[in-house]
């Protein structure tokens, strides 16, 4: 049962369709398209592209690595997901484009979603901001629970 644009009840829970979303931005919403973004709405774990086909490729057996970065990239473009780059070296992705930081934790590797509360107020005279980007590194509490 559709209710809003983009969302479908499931379970009696309002859960986001992918397909709807996708045809909003023009986008041909192909079998693997879909998955591949139902699975970033699904995890929160913030997956590289790797973490990604390794996940769905069993699933898609006719999925490859060009595809997911494709798709990626395409999805990043018309602001569906969001790219998170705490490292240099390593690429994650977020289903969650809304304004929220990140955390990486120097241990286990995670990478956490962290609120934002109050908005950061900074003097930008008459810049345009195209994008923010929230940062931190350091250990997460779970690790730090175990250090002690």
């Amino acid at each position: 049962m559709n209710t809003k644009k983009g969302l479908k009840l499931k379970n009696g829970r309002m859960t986001r369709n992918a397909e709807k979303e996708l045809r909003a931005k023009d986008i041909r919403p192909s079998y693997q398209r879909k998955r591949i973004l139902e699975y970033l709405w699904e995890t929160k774990s913030h997956p590289t592209a790797d973490d990604i086909y390794q996940k769905l490729h069993p699933e898609i057996p006719t999925l490859s690595r060009t595809t997911v970065y494709n798709t990626l990239r395409l999805f990043e473009k018309h602001n569906i997901i969001q790219s998170v780059v705490i490292e240099s070296n390593e690429m994650r992705f977020d289903g969650d484009v809304s304004t929220h930081g990140h955390f990486k934790c120097l241990d286990c590797q995670k990478v956490l979603d962290i609120p934002v509360k109050d908005k950061f107020k900074f003097d930008l005279k008459d810049s345009i901001v195209m994008e923010t980007h929230i940062y931190f590194r350091g250990i997460c509490p779970a690790c730090r629970k175990e250090r002690i």
